[in-house]
């Protein structure tokens, strides 16, 4: 038997409560007012203080404080706000956006937190676990979670520390025993007398030591974060550069902040914005979808998830189980039934078997002897009673294994039943009474245990049950159902739920017997998985991600947390246990099952919008890069203000992403974005800073050219930092403009015309968002206040036009480019001939 290696001693002495009764109420309230409550509770999130540092003292804002700090030191507030304002509005922003999210995911969190049963005044009463106090007594049963350290002092049960001690094995315990918080009980009952509580009890020390801990990074968050480290690379070596110009060519020291300004403006922080407000809006929808959301990196999951495993009970149907027959194998039906009735009122039961049993067989609850509580490993319980005519031990269990505890492993259970979807399980009994452990513990059955009786359950399907199964299929995932019930029994459930009939079953029984290869090729072809234990559950999810699946798993009992924790997207049902709710990134709230199929399309969709997102932030910030390269190499000035460049930050990605990331369509997306995202942003950025650099290059030339009567130098001072000739930088800011907005057209094509590098979305409200800013940019151009702050001055009528034809020609041979793959076969990164179109996954 294991033994625990937790141990749980009184941080002071206290003094005996009786079991019976508990505390009263009002030696309970005077230990919370001398400091004795459980005021240590878990956390339901980052704190208002975390989300505020995290989201204003990031590196790039702070880098563009001091910029914006040093710029009105010099008495350019203007220049300041254009340069530190976009900084400082991103984290408050973010800051909103996060503080409405967490407080509406608190409220819904604490109406569906796990609660505590004590004992008090002699009567059992239901309260948060924060109003536990030192001394109370607590009653544990099957799936209950120990909320504080203490001693067992009445019962007998097993519990799972694995949480605590890493080791899966459950740990036996027995009056006397400790238990510690953050362990949950497996199987059998008891009450146990709370001895640590708050900052004291184990599970707060080992929490204390977790929030040093970094948060694991999504996959998603990883590829940002490798995109933003080169990015500051980038920049840094800008700042290098501008800093020694200025020390050899002595610029001015205000033109040499403005210029780090704009080089500072090259790290797309906007883009931590997108992805909060993305996250927090999918976090709220989910919400209002009766998902809870327990981890950040859920709803980056959702998206990824292409097999989801789930039960029959409480997924399939409506966990509302009833005794439909019973069919005697020996003896009479009523004798039968009048043992049944009594062994269920006499055992810890209050499962949804033993509820069913109770209410259609009479009996009186009695003392047991011993009991073997239900545990799926083993997959049976067994209890030894007496009390004059009903005296005895009696087992219930799956006919599979409790016959296999029987020596009878052929039992077979009556055929129409199982055709019919209903439950089966077997009742056996013996005239003998005494212990069920042998010396070492384990559980064992009298040798004149005898089949006595067939017992025939019926669930009914939930009534949306065939279309959550088709809303799945639609969304592109793999079903595969995974019970402890006989497997021909969730078949015929599942095919009246629409599965099909040719869908391949295997058994735990044959599982056991399997290799390592033979295991997973049945993990990999076969849908159903019937009477399979714990472990076999934990070890199909592994295997299933061992083959490259991105695997969600849904559960509602204790029996499910083991393969939880392993799965990629743990997702639990409210009214399942509280180890099973803590162990997943999702609760469905009322057990919203049918919310799933619209939950991972709300993800698919998530991470489709944040692709475009990143696309098009990232096409800006490597235009603006190449050109401020090429500009600096041929020392024709500096080719952005702090203005202009909010300017066009504004209105092609700050704005426009908004409507891409909002009405984002579902779909498959792929599980690495970076290939998709180099697929557009490479040619895309390097064709468009071709074109915006010939114009501004064409137009500081033709500038200079006019200027020949000056002294000789006079050209050479509009190069550098310092350019007077505000007509490039006015071309260059109006090819820019234009042309972010017509990427926005193909980050989201509203027409097959512009569905050459991503799918047709046959939307058109992304691209009619994008052309409201050609008005909201026409009227800043026309108003004299607003083209004076963000650095612009008016052009002749025919340059817009020249500059509105050089925009058109781009956008054709850019599509051109896409179309016939130049670049992917040039660099290498997409190998298809031009006649080849991508992969679906792919677009």
């Amino acid at each position: 038997m294991t033994t625990s290696t937790l141990s749980a001693s009184p941080s002071s002495a206290i003094s005996p409560t009786n079991p019976a009764t508990g505390l009263t109420s009002a030696e309970a309230d005077q230990r919370k007012a001398s400091g004795l409550g459980n005021t240590a509770g878990p956390s339901t999130g980052r704190t208002y203080g975390q989300i505020f540092r995290e989201n204003f003292f990031t590196f790039i804002n702070i880098s563009l404080l001091l910029v914006g700090a040093l710029l009105i030191a010099m008495g350019l507030v203007k220049e300041a706000i254009l340069a530190s304002g976009l900084a400082v509005l991103n984290a408050l922003l973010g800051i909103l956006q996060e503080v409405i999210a967490k407080r509406r995911l608190d409220k819904i969190a604490l109406l569906n937190s796990a609660m505590a049963t004590v004992i008090r005044d002699g009567k059992e009463l239901t309260i948060l676990p924060a109003d536990i106090v030192q001394g109370d007594i607590l009653d544990v049963g099957p799936g209950d979670q120990f909320f504080v350290d203490g001693t067992l002092v009445t019962g007998s049960l097993k519990a799972d520390e694995s949480l605590l001690t890493g080791e899966s094995d459950p740990i036996q315990k027995d009056p006397g025993s400790p238990v510690s918080s953050g362990s949950f009980c497996v199987s059998g009952q008891g009450r146990y007398l709370a001895v640590n509580v708050g900052d004291a009890s184990i599970a707060a020390k080992i929490a204390e030591g977790a929030r040093a801990t970094k948060i694991a990074l999504t996959p998603l968050q990883r590829e940002v974060n490798q995109i933003i480290r080169l990015l500051l690379t980038i920049a840094a070596f800008f700042l290098a550069m501008i800093v020694l110009s200025s020390l050899l060519h002595d610029y001015p020291f205000k033109d040499t902040v403005l210029a780090a300004a704009v080089v500072l403006g090259i790290v797309p922080s906007g883009l931590f914005l997108m992805i909060v407000v993305t996250y927090s809006m999918a976090t709220i929808r989910l919400a209002g979808q009766n998902a809870l959301v327990q981890q950040v990196n859920a709803v980056e999951s959702l998206s990824n998830v292409d097999v989801f495993c789930m039960d029959k009970t409480g997924t399939l149907t409506a966990n509302a189980l009833q005794l439909q027959e019973v069919r005697p194998i020996s003896g009479s039906e009523a004798d039968a039934r009048a043992m049944l009735g009594t062994l269920v009122r006499s055992t810890g039961g209050g499962t949804g078997t033993s509820d069913a049993i109770a209410a259609a067989c009479p009996g009186q609850a009695v003392a047991p002897i011993d009991e073997i509580p239900f545990s799926s490993a083993l997959k049976w319980s067994a209890a030894s009673l007496t009390d004059g005519a009903i005296s005895g031990t009696f087992a219930i269990g799956a006919p599979e294994f409790l016959g296999r505890a029987l020596g009878d492993p052929s039992l077979t259970p009556p055929s129409e039943w199982v055709d019919q979807g209903w439950r089966v399980l077997l009742f056996a009994s013996s005239p003998e009474t005494g212990s069920l452990h042998d010396a070492s513990g384990n559980p064992t059955l009298p040798p004149s245990m005898r089949p006595t009786a067939w017992l025939a359950f019926i669930d009914q399907l939930r009534p949306n049950a065939r279309e959550t199964l088709q809303g799945f299929q639609d969304a592109g995932i793999t079903i595969k159902i995974i019970s402890g019930d006989n497997p021909e029994t969730v078949a015929a459930l599942a095919r009246q739920a629409g599965m099909p009939h040719d869908a391949v079953l295997v058994s735990g029984l044959e599982l056991e017997a399997m290799d390592d290869a033979a295991f997973a090729e049945a993990a990999d072809t076969a849908t159903i998985f019937g009477r399979v234990t714990p472990e076999q559950k934990r070890k199909l999810v592994t295997v299933l991600k061992e083959r490259g699946a991105y695997v969600a798993m849904t559960g509602d009992g204790v029996n499910d947390v083991l393969s939880l924790k392993q799965a990629d997207l743990g997702i639990a049902m409210q009214s399942g246990s509280q180890a099973t709710r803590n162990a997943a990134e999702i609760v469905l709230l009322n057990d919203s099952f049918s919310a799933l199929p619209a939950a991972f399309q709300e993800g698919q969709r998530i991470r489709r919008g944040l692709q475009g997102v990143l696309e098009l932030f990232l096409t800006r910030v490597f235009t603006v890069t190449l050109v401020i390269l090429a500009v600096l190499m041929v020392e024709a000035g500096f080719p952005f203000s702090p203005g202009t460049l909010t300017l066009l930050t504004m209105l092609t990605v700050g704005i426009p992403t908004f409507g891409i990331a909002l009405w984002a369509t579902p779909g498959m997306a792929p599980r690495r974005m970076s290939p998709a995202i180099v697929r557009f942003v490479l040619p895309a950025s390097i064709t468009l800073a071709i074109a915006a650099f010939l114009v501004y290059i064409l137009i500081f030339q033709i500038s200079n050219l006019s200027l020949t009567d000056l002294p000789d130098g006079g050209i050479l001072e509009r190069r550098g930092l310092s350019v007077t000739d505000t007509a490039a930088r006015e071309g260059l800011i109006h090819t820019l403009v234009l042309g972010g907005l017509v990427l926005v057209a193909f980050a989201a094509p509203p027409t097959q015309w512009w569905a050459v590098v991503k799918r047709n979305t046959r939307d058109w409200r992304p691209t009619m968002l994008a052309l409201l800013m050609v008005p909201v940019y026409v009227i800043i151009l026309l108003r004299d206040d607003l083209r004076g702050f963000f650095d612009l001055h008016a052009l002749r009528p025919q340059d817009y036009l020249i500059i509105a034809g050089i925009v058109g020609i781009w956008t054709l041979a850019v599509r051109e480019v896409w179309k016939r793959n130049i670049f992917g076969r040039y660099f290498g990164y997409d190998h298809r001939r031009p006649d080849q179109p991508l992969p679906e996954s792919q677009l």
